[in-house]
């Protein structure tokens, strides 16, 4: 006669344990030498030096390192930054957005890499893995799904704010200290940058992704990620019945409040205008007119399509730069 204990677990469980633990497993050996501890020190009220800290991905070999805008907001712009095998290098800024809530840094040595994924790839569900300094216990690895893609974060510098798009919602448990640590996919590649804890089970991280790495190689390279200004007051809604018949789409952007000697306001923009097209390129939403404003826009003509008492009109104004 056979007996079975109940502390004994049921044979066909073993193997798909083993093979979520191989999956987290192979992620934490291979990304764990590239995410370092970063230790920073900013002045507070009274003049007094607070250290502070969070977490940074090596990106390339000769140092460069990718870590969240607000882990080295306020601070002197250098640290020291510590790495699961003990051994501690110091880093400058290179330069921060603080937009999208990115910035790079430089350690002064070699490092091990990280590759860089693409977060348009992922699917609700994907198993994720979140590596970082939570608290300063450095090295901590967690690991969860995608819960939703296609979130949206607000930012703001100085007086500009802005949607961070695609941000990717998990269940992965992060934690202050985890800002600016890596989440990757099971190839080990990163997919986000973890910058929030909206609340228990609910972490986020702005991904990598076309648009970010625009961000990324302009921080390595000028230090600093230039965007394009109209001076608008902006909301997204439906289209008239009738111009949407006529454009074929259903979504526009409303201008809200057009800001006095801006861009929109020389060009004749008015509050009520409803903004159908940038340089013949459809917009639909504000999301995808802030994918427009680039750089390259900066000083440069640029012809908007508005839709004014049902009439489609075409103004033309000079973009000026967004000020951070």
């Amino acid at each position: 006669m056979h007996y079975s204990f109940i502390s004994d677990p049921p044979a066909d469980q073993d193997e798909p344990l083993d093979a979520y633990s191989r999956a987290v497993t192979f992620v934490a050996e291979r990304l764990s030498p590239s995410v370092a501890n970063l230790r920073l020190s900013r002045r507070v009220r009274g003049g007094r030096v607070h250290d502070s800290g969070g977490s940074g991905v090596v990106i390339t070999v000769d140092g460069f390192m990718l870590t969240s805008a607000h882990v080295v907001a306020g601070t002197e712009g250098r640290g020291r930054a510590s790495f699961a095998d003990g051994r501690e290098l110091e880093f400058e800024l290179v330069g921060a957005d603080p937009l999208s809530d990115l910035a790079v840094v430089r350690a002064s040595g070699d490092r091990v890499p990280a590759e860089l994924g693409d977060a348009e790839r992922l699917r609700v569900g994907q198993l994720v893995v979140a590596i970082g300094n939570p608290h300063g216990f450095a090295g901590s690895v967690t690991a969860g799904v995608v819960s939703a893609l296609g979130r949206s974060l607000p930012t703001r510098a100085g007086t500009a704010g802005r949607l961070i798009e695609n941000v990717i919602q998990t269940d992965a448990a992060l934690n202050p200290g985890n800002s600016g640590g890596a989440l990757a996919d099971t190839r080990g590649s990163v997919v986000g940058i973890n910058t929030a804890v909206a609340g228990v089970g609910l972490g986020l991280a702005v991904p990598i992704n076309a648009a970010t790495r625009q961000i990324i190689a302009a921080l390595m390279t000028e230090g600093r990620f230039r965007r394009a200004y109209l001076g608008v007051g902006l909301g997204t809604r439906p289209l008239p019945p009738r111009l949407a018949r006529q454009l074929g789409r259903q979504g526009c952007i409303e201008v809200v409040e057009v800001l006095p000697d801006g861009p929109a306001a020389r060009a004749g923009m008015r509050a009520g205008d409803l903004v159908v097209a940038l340089n013949s390129v459809p917009v639909e939403d504000v999301p995808t007119l802030q994918r427009l404003m680039v750089g390259e826009l900066i000083d440069a003509p640029v012809t908007i399509t508005v839709a004014r008492d049902e009439s489609l009109v075409e103004l033309s104004l000079i973009a000026a730069e967004l000020a951070t």
